[in-house]
């Protein structure tokens, strides 16, 4: 750019300001590229290979009431089902109601569904066998130290046994190893206990099931096989809603939390501020430069040319801090990734957040120094050079 030399000149002519302001810009950007990664990678739930050929059906009222075990055979028989299993929320906790474990009691053929999850034969044979066995993630094993052979107790912050405890003993029989490391973080965190086993020492189930999951034979027929299945429950007091899992884990999310709401409200809350914390580096600038400005109209500058300047300038400020922060955030977000133990798996900085990144930078730039730019296009040579 001509006048680029003018341009990087007059945004660092007060260091310790900019400076100030870049590293407010630099720390909107880390977080908005956090942000974004978590939004982006609740959106990405269930949108395996794997996950499209498989249906989730809850209750159509809440995600939180069960449905009634003679469903599975109803389910099995609809046309286009390949296979049907089922699971229960088990609410376990670890040692301590804060050490939340992903728990749920399911049947033998749970993992029949999920190629992606990979467990020895000898440990799922095992599994088959013991009545309190239990198979656990990876990386949950790795959290608490866990191996096979171990006893260890869960607490259930739901269900107590028929004795009114909520201490659960499970005996660690295999280890679960997720083989596609997208949805990695939530498989190898998972606790899989024997749904028998659950029903019958609980007195609070009683043949209930917490969702269905089915895999058809046709991805292309699934909206026809859902409604078959919603069909099946169709005016009883447990109406089904049957999804593709990418659906049912979005729908369960926002009945727990509206992810991109929050995302949103934190992330527009953060750029207002730094709109006017900008905008006021940019008018102090502006103003502190009037007899300067006068000068360049003087020597023939053009109210365009200065106008352009001082836009140029604004988003170059926003430019140079907004990339080091997205750039930053790439370079944390593994590291947060890392440190969760695998409980939380985020994406990269993809070419979709740097593009909107980029989109945000260019319209902030533009908005602060809209303003001074226009006054300083404006501004008369006369009152210019006389302070005013």
């Amino acid at each position: 750019m001509k006048y680029l030399h003018l341009i990087w000149a007059s945004l660092f002519r007060r260091k310790t300001r900019t400076a100030l302001t870049l590293v407010s810009v630099i720390a909107a950007f880390v977080l908005f590229g956090l942000l974004d990664a978590v939004r982006v990678a609740f959106t990405q739930a269930g949108q395996s290979a794997n996950g499209a050929a498989r249906l989730q059906t809850g209750s159509k009222l809440s995600f939180i009431q069960p449905l009634p075990r003679s469903l599975y055979d109803q389910i099995a028989r609809v046309d286009g089902v390949k296979t049907v299993t089922f699971a229960n929320w088990f609410g376990g906790a670890y040692q301590d109601p804060h050490n939340q474990v992903f728990s749920f009691a399911v049947p033998q053929n749970y993992l029949d569904l999920y190629p992606e999850v990979a467990v020895g034969a000898a440990e799922r044979k095992a599994f088959d066998e013991t009545r309190t066995g239990a198979l656990v993630g990876e990386e949950l094993a790795r959290r608490f130290g866990w191996k096979v052979g171990d006893r260890v107790p869960l607490q259930s912050t739901i269900f107590p046994d028929r004795n009114g405890s909520k201490n659960w003993p499970f005996d660690i029989v295999g280890i679960l190893r997720s083989t596609d490391k997208k949805s990695g973080g939530f498989f190898d965190q998972m606790f899989l206990l024997h749904w028998k086993y659950f029903d019958e020492t609980t007195p609070y189930n009683q043949g209930a099931v917490g969702w269905y999951v089915t895999r058809v034979t046709d991805v292309n027929q699934a909206d026809r096989v859902a409604k078959a299945i919603d069909a099946l429950s169709a005016n009883s007091d447990h109406e089904t809603r049957t999804q593709t899992e990418q659906a049912a884990t979005a729908s369960w999310m926002k009945q727990l939390a509206d992810i991109g709401l929050i995302v949103g409200s934190i992330m527009g809350a953060v750029f207002f501020t730094l709109l006017l914390l900008a905008g006021n580096t940019m008018m102090q600038a502006v103003r502190e430069r009037t007899a300067e400005i006068g000068v360049l109209k003087t020597v023939g500058f053009s109210g365009a040319s200065v106008l352009a300047m001082v836009l140029a300038e604004s988003v170059l400020l926003l430019l140079l801090g907004g990339v080091v922060g997205l750039a930053l955030a790439g370079l944390i977000i593994p590291v947060v990734s890392a440190g969760s133990g695998g409980m939380l798996v985020l994406p990269p900085v993809g070419a979709g957040s740097w593009g909107l990144g980029v989109a945000l930078m260019l319209l902030i730039g533009t908005l602060v120094g809209a303003i001074p730019a226009v006054r300083a296009m404006r501004l008369r040579i006369v009152d210019a050079l006389a302070g005013r």
